[in-house]
């Protein structure tokens, strides 16, 4: 099996933006590249083969809804992740920390209240790691770096990540260095853990939305014998702008020769964002999600709108395809009135079709990225979708 590997083919002349490949034992990962979300071992509404006929290179699991159900002994036992899923190709796992406050929020069973950020939330955190109470039925646990690596060397993902305090929007500039600095402590405990053998550690950058914190960060981080490095701490409340500034500081500092991952963003207009700053790959829940919503992905070339609403009633006599030049299985072989009665019907068919799009929509965009990037022409593909 080959090792993990990053390689760059081409770089744009007039922006960060580049085109290159991970090589992991299971695969190879095109990059720049979007990663679906599949939480709970599935991209929800689709199985593997529509997966592989999308072009999915890679989807992103989570390790703290794993590890509650039905945990990761079991799936050990099954064979691992990709045994579980029956799925050949590279998986992404996540540390947990994100979940853990991000549940503890709107936990029914409630528990210890801890001061994240500014709020309180139900969990608790201490330098050694963070007690909290499943959302599912009130039991007690407790996710150290340690353990969560240990939980995602037995899921058997190929690339798994660090444990970090994810700092909430907004936080003081006090707080978001005590978690930064937390988040640097326990980095270095997850590189002391022997990994499976066919598996990578990316480090994790954070510092909230304070430049100072986000390059010590990404200095620190950058030091250390991390495979591949992610941006972690955006998407939780900060405004666009703010997130791109983040990648300006950041981005900048990190070493050319490792992949960058950045963590919870991919909306259509953000895509061109983060290619453009030289992020290599990226996971978000937003195809899927606005799929089961009946959000459709389009590229609309007059109104430079990129979804609409599948459900309001203009669409219940309309004969067209989600969109005319498409080839996703949904657009060659239903309507918008189809999809339209499903939604309304409340059928679970229109979360499978509906998905489908959205997820092939991201991926030609992205094979479209990647081939302008080797062309040359990033930025005029920027300015014809974003109309700039």
């Amino acid at each position: 099996m080959p090792d993990f590997k990053f390689n760059i083919f081409a770089r744009d002349k007039e922006s960060y933006a580049r085109a290159g490949e991970i090589i992991t034992p299971q695969g190879i990962i095109k990059t720049p590249a979007f990663i679906p979300v599949g939480t709970k071992a599935s991209v929800k509404s689709l199985n593997r083969r529509q997966l592989e006929e999308i072009g999915v290179q890679c989807f992103f699991v989570n390790t703290y809804h794993l590890y509650l159900q039905p945990g990761e002994e079991s799936v050990k036992k099954l064979g691992g992740l990709h045994q579980f899923i029956n799925w050949q190709k590279p998986l992404m796992t996540d540390s947990g920390g994100f979940q853990i406050f991000s549940q503890a929020r709107n936990n029914k069973f409630g528990g210890v209240k801890a001061k994240v950020g500014e709020e309180e939330t139900l969990c608790r955190i201490d330098e050694e790691g963070v007690s909290f109470k499943s959302f599912k039925d009130g039991s007690t646990h407790r996710f150290t770096p340690e353990k969560s690596i240990e939980i995602q060397k037995k899921l058997e993902a190929d690339i798994i990540l660090a444990f970090d305090e994810c700092t909430y929007y907004p936080a003081t500039h006090e707080y978001a260095k005590k978690a930064m600095e937390r988040t640097h402590q326990w980095a270095q405990r997850c590189l002391k853990i022997p990994l499976g053998p066919k598996q990578s550690l990316y480090g994790i950058v954070q510092g909230s939305t304070f430049k100072d914190l986000r390059e010590e960060s990404a200095e620190f981080i950058a030091s250390l014998p991390f495979q591949g490095l992610a941006i972690g701490g955006v998407s939780v409340g900060e405004s666009k702008k703010q997130m791109v500034k983040v990648l300006d500081w950041v981005v900048p500092l990190l070493p050319e020769r490792k992949p960058r991952h950045l963590l919870g963003v991919g909306e259509i207009d953000d895509i061109f964002q983060l290619a453009e700053r030289g992020i290599d790959s990226f996971d978000c829940v937003m195809p899927t999600r606005l799929g089961r919503m009946g959000q459709l992905l389009t590229k609309d070339p007059l109104k430079k709108k990129f979804s609409f609403q599948i459900t309001k009633s203009i669409y219940k006599e309309d004969k067209r395809p989600i969109e005319e030049e498409c080839g996703c299985y949904t657009c060659q072989n239903h309507s918008r009135a189809y999809l339209n009665h499903l939604f309304r019907s409340n059928e679970l068919l229109a979360y499978t079709l509906a998905t489908y799009h959205n997820l092939w929509f991201v991926e030609r965009l992205m094979e479209e990225i990647r081939t302008s990037i080797t062309k040359g022409t990033f930025l005029k593909l920027k300015k014809e979708w974003l109309n700039n």
